[in-house]
């Protein structure tokens, strides 16, 4: 029994020497590399779960996307009269100060319910004395410019020498008090734009002729047996302000109808001396503005 014991006691030693032996001997850097074989596997496990969960993120991301890009698709489709027609508003460009403005929708309209809408907005306007409001029309959303008005309102000025004048334009109501009786006084006019003087003179003279007859429903003043002769009286030179105009008078010496050449570029319609100190007061501050 003792034999056997120590036979066995001898292994152990000699086994755990030999271990001891192969550490110190250096052999013990195979085992270090071993178990850094075994980290590097274990990292490249770890990575490879990481580039796994990378992927499944990627794949649902394009799967979103391309579902979106065909939702998309498809609502173009069935709203497309809805995306393609958008809502355009009238633009304009203020020739002079304006208190207060108004646009009015001139779809369909004929030239008497043209007048008629014009002719209520004046009663109705609600501006102060010595107050100016603008009224832009619009056809279909769009702005109507000077030569669509002449064409709405069939008027008479001639087509070949239209194009010296802007399609940018201003119907206008202004509240004053009449110099002569100081009640208060809603007038109209129109401010036209021009491109130069001696280009407009002769488009205006000529359009002199029908000018009464295309103006006369605008500024309230029905034709009759008493005022036919208007139609084809005679324009006459004149100053208003001082500056250079032509009137249209009555038989008793008041003014009807007159254009005035306010400055180079603009020209007022009117029937009221008050209304174009007013307008040519404002005309004078805006070149001064500039």
């Amino acid at each position: 029994m003792e034999e056997k014991n120590q036979i066995k006691k001898m292994k152990v030693e000699t086994f755990a020497d030999d271990m001891t032996k192969a550490i110190e001997s250096g052999e013990g850097g195979v085992i270090k590399k071993i178990i850094e074989e075994q980290e590097q596997k274990e990292n490249l496990k770890k990575n490879s779960s990481l580039e796994s969960n990378k992927n499944k993120v990627f794949v649902i991301a394009s799967f979103l996307l391309v579902l979106s890009a065909f939702i998309i698709f498809v609502l173009f489709f069935v709203f497309r009269d809805k995306v393609l027609t958008t809502t355009v508003e009238p633009k304009f460009v203020p020739m002079i100060f304006l208190d207060k403005t108004n646009v009015m929708d001139a779809t369909g309209l004929t030239k008497e319910k043209l007048v008629n809408t014009v002719l209520n907005q004046i009663s109705s306007s609600e501006i102060q004395n010595g107050e100016v409001e603008g009224i832009y029309l619009s056809e279909n959303k769009q702005a109507i410019g000077f030569r669509e008005f002449i064409n709405l309102v069939q008027g008479n000025i001639p087509l070949d020498k239209i194009t010296f004048l802007s399609d940018n334009f201003l119907i206008g109501i202004n509240n004053t008090k009449d110099s002569i009786s100081f009640e208060p006084s809603k007038n109209l006019f129109f401010l036209l734009q021009m491109r130069s003087i001696s280009d407009v003179f002769p488009a205006m003279k000529d359009w002199e002729n029908k000018m009464f007859y295309d103006f006369h429903g605008f500024f309230n003043i029905p034709i009759n047996a008493d005022n036919n002769y208007l139609l084809t009286k005679d324009f006459e030179n004149g100053i208003v302000q001082n500056k250079n105009a032509r009137i249209l008078k009555d038989n008793d010496g008041n003014i009807v109808l007159m254009y005035v050449f306010v400055n180079d570029t603009s020209i007022l319609i009117t029937n009221s001396e008050d209304t174009s100190k007013e307008i040519i007061t404002r005309l004078t501050y805006n070149q001064i503005a500039k």
